[in-house]
């Protein structure tokens, strides 16, 4: 972990890359210097169907939610959090420039009993680094 997942409305297709965006925050989430790089997953999905303050189809959002495993204390990660988020939102000034949007992102903290994880990328990051 961290996993990321961005649920987005259908109406940011013509306003976002949402590819651009995946790997921004992905990058972010590097650069916080807290997160195991083989465990860092960011996924985007595309809400077709949504419904927003009094339903006008031009208003538009993003909602991030982070989930991550037990081990960091609160100030590393509000410290992570608010640098993913400035990233995130500078990287979304034109869509608020431009069209009525609402942009969120929070945390949500695994508990390790009831979270169950395979993963070999880790090993696979050892190895080239050692032979890099």
């Amino acid at each position: 972990m961290p996993h990321f997942t961005i649920e987005y409305s259908a109406n940011l297709d013509d306003l976002v890359d949402m590819g651009a965006t995946v790997e921004l925050v992905r990058k972010a989430a590097v650069e916080t210097g807290i997160f195991p790089l083989g465990g860092i997953r960011v996924r985007a999905i595309r809400c077709e169907h949504y419904a927003i303050a009094d339903g006008r189809k031009n208003y538009g959002f993003l909602d991030m939610m982070l989930r991550l495993g037990e081990g960091r204390d609160l100030a590393a990660r509000k410290k992570a959090g608010e640098h993913i988020f400035k990233a995130l939102s500078a990287h979304l000034d034109p869509v608020f420039a431009n069209s009525k949007f609402a942009l969120s992102f929070d945390m949500q903290i695994n508990d390790k009993e009831t979270s169950w994880k395979r993963n070999n990328i880790h090993d696979a990051l050892k190895v080239e680094t050692v032979n890099g």
